[in-house]
């Protein structure tokens, strides 16, 4: 199975690792406070201590300008109920213009699904959260607020948004 490795540091610190293992599958991110590399590999990876995820859903190649991640906490009990969902999720995501991949991300070294959308420009995420396809692909949503299922999510999910660091 796919993994992918996440570790934080500065832009430049990142891009130096970044330009050492060229053959690697990498991308840089960067957000005002802070900039993310992320691995994927069906290997070991490079870094030292990085959070370290399952890729159980992937579709298109790394790339894009624009990447949205929606970090779930889910409990040990929740995670077959949460992981199928995904798995019978309506793949409407998949068709809209500018969407370049979707990773659904596993956490072996924490409690933190992540939904990883990369996408040729935020305005492009943005026209998807307006469409009648974000509407139904997040039905279940609703689903979510019955206290029967609430226990399956310790904390509030929440939105990391970066831009991807063009190659220099």
């Amino acid at each position: 199975m796919k993994k992918m490795y996440i570790t934080t540091g500065t832009t430049d610190y990142l891009q130096k690792v970044k330009d050492m293992h060229a053959n690697e599958t990498m991308l840089l991110l960067e957000r005002e406070e802070d900039a993310v590399l992320i691995h994927e590999t069906d290997g070991k990876t490079v870094f030292k201590e990085p959070r370290r995820y399952e890729v159980i859903d992937a579709v298109g190649e790394l790339g894009g300008a624009f990447v949205v991640c929606n970090n779930i906490p889910v409990t040990d009990e929740g995670r077959p109920l949460f992981e199928h969902r995904f798995v019978q999720r309506a793949r409407l995501i998949e068709n809209e213009p500018g969407f370049v991949a979707i990773r659904v991300l596993r956490p072996l070294s924490n409690d933190t699904y992540i939904i990883m959308t990369l996408w040729e420009g935020k305005e492009h995420f943005e026209n998807w959260q307006r469409s009648k396809a974000f509407t139904k692909a997040h039905e279940q949503r609703k689903e979510e607020q019955k206290p029967s299922q609430q226990k399956i999510f310790p904390r509030p999910s929440y939105i990391t948004v970066y831009s991807v660091v063009q190659e220099r």
